[in-house]
């Protein structure tokens, strides 16, 4: 399949930031997405200090510090753009526009930031970003857009260069096939063995860079595919060559030739995101996704009555239902397993039906005992569809060791290995057969460990286990029928034993998988990268509502350290840093901002309860310069702050297990980073009063709080992750984003 390297660009992605990068570019890697985020950072602080009214001359020498920061790093990026484009002429005319465009966007917010030496920034006769409010924004856009553009064209340089090395692997592999001698076989496999460990550094590379879970996934299967199959070719190509007459030797080669055709393929659809023949990728479908579905449905009916059809909920069940029938119709599956399926399968229509009934009669009548009905339903609905889960997770594990167990010894394929250096047709036609048998039995306890396998990576490696016993058990019997043709062959008792070696470490890559499957199952594993995908439409209200609550007090809080004559007091700098930072926290309840994960979010919280509790020690301090009389509620004020604050680190750092727990967790984190607020809302005007009072507006002075440095470690470099090798620029790229120094504002 010819594949072209621009298909990569994607369809459609918008910056999180809200800036608005441009539309017809998709991010797919990590290293492009965390190049930007600097950018958006330095960016972000340039548009929201355009409407500060209260400009100290450090906060204009800030603005121009950063604006000059950004022209600058914008310079040395462009350098390298064009470097980049000079050597790939096909790329050539976009990657220059881009280029132009970054560049003149870095020289306007340069010239929009050039205030510090004004004496009136406001004033109309210069142009700047507090009078051209809109050019800020425009220029702003205009960068973060051009930015991505040379990213993802630099982007696709590396996939050419993995598309040009599968197309030398496929050309030297075409060599392999028609050789007729060994010493021209052994030259050219050693060319195709240098070029399969270059492809195998670059689509490792690409593999740790991609930001989709399922992709990097079946990347890694399909890698592994290739890795296993390099052996195969060897021993399979050399027997072939040994007795070129042999119908079963040939079999054996071109299984291995066919099988790393279609791992290649799969690379680059991988790569491109792309299809052949324009053919959309169909999504595993499984019990434990359909569930999952099925229950968020379900649970929504508490929030909206209206936002689905009872057909749609019957369908949804009856899809499940027969998926069900995996289990109950293979022959492996145990009595007492089979009939509890059935069973549950059976509840699940009933509860089905109570539910149906009563959630029609709530939407004709909305009164407190139908809802109550309505609740119950609800949760006896959810139940059983929790035990199903349980039973077919069950059926299928238990299965699974069973079966594990039992072929941990390998007899069938030592007596394969035995009866074809006797030669002995007959006996190994016997074993092939209890082979044959086996792979059935392997196969099927895959197809039913990948409906209970619990997240997507795990349900592409039951797949992928799937398809290797599939396809190496098939293998393993012409390699054994050629070695009984031919029993005092070396080459073909090699080439049998590879086949074999396959199989057994396919046999051991299932007991991890089985262990995985149970700890995903027991909520002692979750997914590598939580995202705020809430999974009750009830809890996403709820989190809403906090983030807007929280947003408000942000603003409020802003308004109080406005009033202050003094920005740089501690207590300001303090409150400040908390209210960015929890404004950050709002972001996330949004899916926006630079707090990705929950991880982020809960780490966030932690910086945020430290700052608090810096701030607790400040008005301890201010407690020591006012009168008697006012220093006993400063104490009791910062007490309550340090206590809230501890609260909050306690939740922050708690464990949590499963996606139920881990949202639970993330609403407990903004409640308790909204109440911190709501008591800072009130501690900041208290304090400036009593400043006021005693005359001491200057307050303690120090420098800027160290949240900002941790702000700058986790929001970007913490998260850009290591690269084993220089891809074509892309490094080089990062680094004149990511040295920017940071000033960080909500």
């Amino acid at each position: 399949m010819a594949t072209s390297p621009c298909s990569s660009s994607g369809v459609s992605s918008s910056s999180s930031s809200g800036l608005g990068a441009d539309a017809g570019l998709e991010i797919r890697t990590r290293s492009v997405e965390q190049t930007l985020v600097p950018l958006v950072s330095q960016i972000t602080t340039l548009i929201n200090h355009k409407d500060k009214p209260k400009r100290s001359d450090k906060t204009l020498q800030a603005i121009q510090r950063v604006g000059q920061a950004v022209n600058l790093a914008v310079g040395r990026f462009v350098t390298v753009g064009e470097a980049i484009a000079n050597e790939n002429h096909e790329l050539k005319e976009e990657m220059s526009v881009a280029c132009i465009e970054a560049r003149r966007a870095g020289e306007t917010i340069a010239q929009l930031t050039d205030v510090a030496s004004l004496d009136h920034p406001e004033s109309d006769s210069h142009i700047t970003i507090f009078t051209d409010k809109t050019g800020v924004v425009k220029a702003a856009r205009l960068l973060l857009s051009s930015v991505t553009k040379v990213l993802v064209l630099a982007d696709r340089i590396v996939i050419k260069q993995i598309i040009t090395s599968r197309n030398k692997v496929l050309a030297t592999m075409e060599q392999l096939e028609k050789v007729s001698s060994f010493q021209e076989f052994v030259q050219i496999f050693s060319q195709f063995g240098n070029e399969m460990v270059e492809f195998a550094h670059l689509t490792g590379d690409r593999q740790n860079d991609l930001k989709d879970e399922k992709k990097k996934a079946r990347m890694a299967a399909s890698r592994a595919v290739l890795e296993k199959c390099t052996m195969m070719l060897l021993t399979a190509s050399k027997t072939c060559l040994r007795h070129p007459d042999c119908e079963s030797a040939r079999i054996n080669k071109d299984g291995v030739f066919h099988r790393m055709r279609l791992a290649l393929e799969q690379v680059i659809e991988i790569v491109t995101d792309s299809r052949p023949n324009g053919e959309n990728e169909m999504a595993p479908i499984s019990i434990y996704s359909g569930i999952k579905e099925f229950k968020n449905k379900v649970e929504g009916l508490r929030e909206n009555l209206y936002f689905l059809s009872k057909e749609n909920l019957s369908t949804m069940l009856e899809v499940i239902l027969e998926h069900t029938e995996d289990f109950t119709d293979s022959a492996y599956t145990s009595h007492e397993h089979r009939e509890h399926i059935l069973e549950l399968s059976k509840q699940a229509k009933m509860e089905l039906e109570q539910l149906v009934s009563v959630w029609m009669q709530a939407q004709n009548q909305k009164t407190k005992d139908l809802m109550e009905d309505l609740e119950v339903a609800i949760l006896k609905m959810c139940q059983c569809m929790n035990e199903l889960k349980r039973e077919v997770h069950s059926a299928a594990t238990s299965l699974a060791a069973d079966l594990l167990k039992y072929h941990t010894d390998h007899t069938v394929l030592k007596a394969l290995k035995i009866t074809g250096v006797e030669g002995n047709l007959e006996a190994v036609a016997e074993y092939t057969c209890k082979l044959s048998e086996q792979k059935e039995q392997l196969v099927e306890m895959c197809r039913l460990l990948r409906h209970v396998s619990g997240t997507e990576p795990l349900e592409i490696t039951c797949i992928h286990a799937e398809d290797t016993f599939q396809v190496t058990g098939p293998q393993i019997i012409s390699a054994a029928e050629t070695l009984a043709l031919h029993p005092s062959s070396k080459i073909a008792k090699e080439n049998l034993e590879v086949f074999c070696e396959a199989w057994e470490s396919q046999l051991s890559d299932m007991s991890l998988l089985l262990r995985e499957i149970n700890d995903v199952f027991e909520g002692r594993r979750g997914e590598k990268r939580v995202y705020l995908s809430l999974p009750r439409p009830g809890e996403q209200a709820k989190i809403a509502k906090l983030g807007l609550e929280l947003h408000l007090l942000t603003s409020d809080v802003d308004c109080e350290t406005e009033k202050w004559e003094d920005q740089e007091n501690e207590i300001v700098q303090h409150g400040q840093g908390m209210s960015s930072m929890a404004y950050s926290m709002y972001l996330f309840t949004r899916g926006e901002g630079l707090l990705k994960t929950t991880q982020d979010l809960f780490h966030q919280a932690e910086i945020f309860a430290t700052e608090g509790t810096k701030l607790a020690s400040a008005l301890h301090a201010l407690s020591d310069q006012v009168r008697d009389d006012d220093k006993p509620l400063l104490l009791l004020e910062a007490e309550k702050l340090i206590s809230l604050c501890k609260q909050l680190q306690a939740t922050a750092k708690a464990s949590a297990q499963g996606k139920s727990a881990t949202f639970t967790k993330v609403d407990a984190c903004i409640l308790k980073t909204r109440n911190v607020m709501t008591l800072l809302c009130q501690l900041l005007p208290l304090c400036c009063k009593l400043l006021r009072k005693n005359k001491a507006g200057n307050g303690c002075l120090k420098p800027a709080p160290p949240w900002k440095e941790d702000r700058i470690r986790t929001g970007t470099n913490a998260r850009i992750p290591e690269r084993r090798v220089e891809t074509f620029g892309i490094k080089s790229l990062e680094n004149h984003v990511t040295n920017m120094t940071f000033l960080e504002s909500k």
